[in-house]
């Protein structure tokens, strides 16, 4: 198994510490902070709000027999696990994108249930970056009712795949391609293109930022995932530092994933340290919503959600803290 670092590593690290003081006037200079509209807090000092992406429920969500869907979650969110704000995923209301009927309906449980959604996971609508023009053209012009539903749903962002092929500088410049057209469409909406670590070389977190550099819009940023770091999986996967990659991802983050999957008992997660992780992401500035994405198979994802919120919680109790 190969742990990838990049040869500037130490480098970004000792820039990003160095420069933690002044983070956030940095970001606000190139219109990289959150706004209002996904970056409040929990009011007084908490330092994040907590949302619950979709995805944490994919099982119960395929499974027929629970007689849950899209139009539950809402609901679900609220009422098991007191959590105000959600991220969808289309995968779950693929045909529905531009069907106001049922668009309607969704915003009105949300509205019922005092629940805000924040953004559309989108999968499954072509490769932004694909190599071949009108492929690209293609998959951003099939992202296009996306932005349009999110839209109507009150929410702040898409999140897409960066997906490419081709070398390291073929493939970053291919996705800023596709990102910069797709950005455009959603600027008018006042919508952002978010770009999530998630497999190949988007989970290389030096290739993502630079890709998000090489955009140069505003309405283009990250959503940094505490676990997606794998860039090759197989017999001899090749993993990219995961803290690094966080580290690289947060100048642009206009959303966080808060990757679960097992924890010990003392209720921290196995593979990523949250109180490490938060520490990454709140030195830049970010205090907007941090997502629950419970993906693991030990515990029932009722109780894997419950449990990740709690680790969330206790983080930000921690951090809350007066020091002085």
């Amino acid at each position: 198994m190969k742990t990838f670092q990049s040869k500037t590593a130490s480098r970004r690290q000792f820039l990003a510490a160095s420069a933690a003081s002044v983070a956030a006037a940095t970001m606000a200079s190139r219109g990289l902070i959150p706004s209002a509209a996904f970056a409040d807090s929990h009011g007084g000092d908490a330092p994040f709000k907590i949302s619950l992406a979709e995805w944490s429920l994919h099982r119960t969500l395929r499974d027929e027999s629970k007689s849950l869907t899209n139009l539950d979650f809402p609901r679900v969110a609220k009422e098991e696990f007191g959590i105000e704000a959600i991220e969808y995923v289309n995968q779950f209301f693929m045909d529905k994108a531009e069907d106001k009927t049922y668009l309607a309906d969704l915003k009105q449980r949300c509205d019922d249930h005092g629940v805000k959604s924040l953004l559309i996971m989108v999968d499954r609508e072509g490769r932004i970056g694909d190599p071949d023009e009108a492929k690209r053209k293609e998959a951003v012009e099939k992202h296009h009712k996306w932005v349009d539903a999110a839209k109507f749903l009150g929410c702040h962002s898409i999140r897409v795949n960066a997906s490419s092929a081709g070398s390291y500088e073929e493939q970053q410049k291919l996705a800023a391609d596709g990102l910069a057209r797709l950005s455009e469409y959603a600027k008018p909406h006042g919508l952002n293109v978010l770009v999530e670590n998630h497999g190949g070389l988007s989970s290389n977190g030096q290739w993502l930022a630079g890709t998000i550099e090489k955009v140069g819009m505003d309405n283009c940023g990250t959503l940094p995932d505490f676990g997606n770091f794998y860039i090759k999986r197989g017999d001899n996967p090749e993993i990219y530092d995961r803290y690094q990659g966080v580290r690289e991802l947060m100048p642009f983050a206009k959303a966080v994933s808060a990757k679960s999957h097992d924890f010990d008992s003392e209720g921290n997660e196995v593979n990523t340290d949250y109180f490490k992780m938060m520490d990454i992401v709140l030195e830049f500035g970010y205090h907007g919503y941090v997502g629950i994405e419970y993906e693991g198979r030990e515990l029932d994802e009722f109780e894997g959600i419950k449990r990740t919120k709690a680790l969330l919680e206790k983080v930000a109790s921690k951090v809350a803290q007066p020091t002085g």
